[in-house]
Formats: C-alpha cells, sequence, structure tokens
C-alpha cells in the first residue's frame, strides 16, 4: 500500500516528482503515482509513445500516397518524419512489386490520411523528398502488358490485312 505520508507523487513515464495535489503530469499527460506503488502502470510502450504524437485532425479520410521510397528503410524514415508533425503513415508495397521474396528491398508508397496529406507533403517539400512537381501516375506492370500486347496485335492485323490486298 502507498504510503500517503511520502508527501509527493512520481509520474511512471518521466520520473518527474510532483506534489500531492497534483493528479496528472503536465508534460506526459499520465496520471501520478506515489513511489514504489506496485499498482503503478509499467513504463509507457514504444507503440502508445508513438501513437501519442498523432493529431486527431490528421487522421480522417481514406488513405492517399504522398510519397514513395526505394526501400523500407528510406519508407520508415519517411513515417518518422511525418509522425514528427503529427502526420499518421502506412507503408504499402508498390504495385508489381508485392513479392515475398523482395522482404524489405523494393520499392514503397507511403499513405497518409486525407486529412493529413497536405500537412504531409509540406513537410516532405520542406525535406526536399518530393518535388513542387504532381506526382507522375504510377504504371502498372499488367496494365503495361496488356497495352503492349494488344499493340502488338493491331500491328499483326495491319500487317495480315496489307498482306492479303497483293
Amino acid at each position: 500500500m502507498p504510503d500517503p505520508d511520502a508527501g509527493e507523487l512520481i509520474c511512471p513515464r518521466c520520473g518527474a516528482r510532483y506534489a500531492e495535489d497534483e493528479r496528472f503530469c503536465p508534460d506526459c499527460k499520465l496520471p501520478l503515482t506515489f513511489p514504489d506503488d506496485p499498482e503503478a502502470p509499467d513504463a509507457v510502450s514504444e507503440r502508445h509513445r508513438l501513437a501519442r504524437k498523432i493529431k486527431p485532425q490528421l487522421a480522417e479520410g481514406k488513405l492517399v500516397r504522398v510519397a514513395g521510397a526505394s526501400n523500407q528503410a528510406e519508407g520508415e524514415f519517411i513515417q518518422s518524419l511525418l509522425l514528427e508533425e503529427g502526420v499518421p503513415s502506412v507503408l504499402r508495397r508498390s504495385p508489381g512489386f508485392d513479392v515475398p521474396d523482395f522482404l524489405a528491398a523494393g520499392p514503397r508508397d507511403v499513405l497518409v490520411p486525407e486529412s493529413g496529406a497536405a500537412t504531409a507533403r509540406e513537410t516532405l517539400l520542406q525535406a526536399e523528398l518530393i518535388s513542387a512537381e504532381p506526382p507522375r501516375p504510377v504504371v502498372v506492370p499488367a496494365r503495361l502488358l496488356i497495352g503492349l500486347l494488344a499493340a502488338l496485335g493491331v500491328g499483326a492485323l495491319v500487317v495480315w490485312a496489307l498482306g492479303s490486298l497483293h
């Protein structure tokens, strides 16, 4: 049982000490506990700490692509930059490169909620990770192959038609 005569409370995250009349740490916003309180929560997990950085107003809407990364490590770097501005993000393998054999290799798309897209683009522009030009459309390999086969078929049909005229 905590000692009520201790006269001070402690923040379970940062360890700062406060007077007994305080209830929450002004920096961490966590409830204060008595020192050596067996019921005190453990330190905040890394995932919880990161989630606390997200600004709710930037986490609404469907996901939109704001940047591309050449590999997973670069994508995680971009994610950490966005998180520092309060923008949540998701990494996804770029279309055509979603083969499990690639693991951490291969290009990634960085997706953010619509409400955070403008903030994300501004952050990435300041970091010079994207250009101010509008993004080029992504070419899907399957669509490209179908287009090439269709063009080849039309070309063969024209050659056959010209050959049958003579």
